[in-house]
């Protein structure tokens, strides 16, 4: 039964959008498709549309408690779901200290252990829902592990990525991209230096970063050009800086070869929105890319950190662009399987229904 009356308020509170901010919102137009959704936080990019749907509202802090003060008309506890240390203790508070009859649900993504706040934060949630088996293994309260999805309906292909490079205006005929903050953690270095050896052989390769350089960052990124200076290869280079929401499918269908390769990752989407775009993946063994990418069929694996891995299994796939385009086939349709955003919502939404049914024999 359709309703306005928001069952689950979703929270999104940190100004930057970031890879958590990403994937809230790609589940919001299909989560508020299946349960009475309220939004509290910061505009994102998909609520201009998903706004209209008749199940999701965008709440104020006032409106978001103001409705938690009584339970649902059919005597349920309202959901808070959560997913950052300062949204939990906002909840907890509208729980704990305002006495609001709600339950509190938080995704956990990280695999590294969680410092004491956090910890003592996660152990009153009323269900966890960890983003991998290994971030399952560092949280209580694990309800299920729900990967993240992406819209594949956003993220698809336009022909091969060959003939979307072609039609780009952009020099070369094969594009190899990096997708994410241009910093160390991301391992952009090591997408550099694997780079530069290979492009002699590969003459019609153009490598592509897309994504912010915080002036933080400044000196990482200055390094990376005087290599690339050295080299030779500047104009075979493009930095486009962080682009506009609305055109990041277009760059993902362009690469031919999609690498991934951070130092640390808690889960990571690029990898499979490269994959539902028709791009090959090469990624690190981080994050939950290991579930993701199938060694061999829809890219390559390397072990974190390993610049002449990442080498070689670039030089692997560029050396015969045919199979490349197939890998980048049989990834897309394994996206379609298994990392759609409607699989992830639906997966959620047994995760409420569960918190109400053991609400109710409370």
């Amino acid at each position: 039964m359709k309703t306005l009356e928001p069952e689950v308020i979703v929270t999104c509170l940190k100004r930057r959008f970031s890879g958590v901010s990403a994937t809230i919102d790609v589940l919001l137009a299909p989560l508020g498709a299946r349960v009475g959704l309220g939004y509290l936080g910061v505009s994102l990019p998909v609520m201009s549309a998903a706004t209209g749907a008749p199940r999701l509202r965008r709440l104020s802090l006032l409106e978001a408690i103001g409705l938690s003060r009584r339970r649902l008309p059919d005597g349920r506890r309202r959901i808070w779901h959560v997913r950052r240390n300062a949204e939990m203790l906002l909840a907890l508070v509208v729980r704990d200290v305002l006495r609001c009859p709600v339950s509190v649900v938080f995704t956990s993504a990280g695999i590294r252990r969680h410092s004491f706040f956090p910890r003592l934060l996660i152990a009153r949630m009323d269900a966890v829902i960890a983003t991998s088996p290994a971030a399952a293994a560092l949280v209580p309260n694990v309800a299920a592990v729900v990967g993240h999805g992406v819209d594949v309906q956003r993220f698809h292909p336009q022909g091969s990525p060959l003939e979307a490079w072609a039609s780009s205006g952009l020099p070369g005929k094969i594009g190899v991209g990096i997708f994410g903050r241009v910093r160390h953690e991301k391992g952009v270095h090591l997408f550099v230096e694997a780079l530069l050896p290979l492009m002699a052989q590969h003459p019609d390769v153009t490598a592509v970063l897309v994504g912010l350089c915080k002036p933080a960052d400044a000196a990482f990124v200055d390094g990376l050009r005087r290599q690339i200076d050295a080299a030779g290869l500047s104009e075979r280079f493009i930095w486009t800086g962080e682009r506009p929401f609305d055109e990041m499918p277009t760059w993902h269908r362009r690469m031919l070869v999609t690498v991934a390769c951070p130092l640390y990752e808690g889960f990571g989407l690029t990898p499979i929105e490269a994959m539902a775009s028709g791009a090959a993946v090469v990624a690190s063994r981080t994050g939950a890319f290991e579930s993701m990418i199938v060694d061999g069929q829809t890219g390559r694996l390397v072990p974190t950190g390993d610049v002449r891995a990442l080498t070689e299994a670039l030089g692997s796939i560029l050396a015969d662009t045919s199979a490349a385009v197939e890998m980048g086939r049989r990834g897309r349709a394994r996206v379609e399987t298994h990392f759609a955003a409607d699989a992830e919502a639906a997966a959620i939404e047994g995760v409420y229904r569960d918190v109400w049914a053991r609400d109710a024999r409370a």
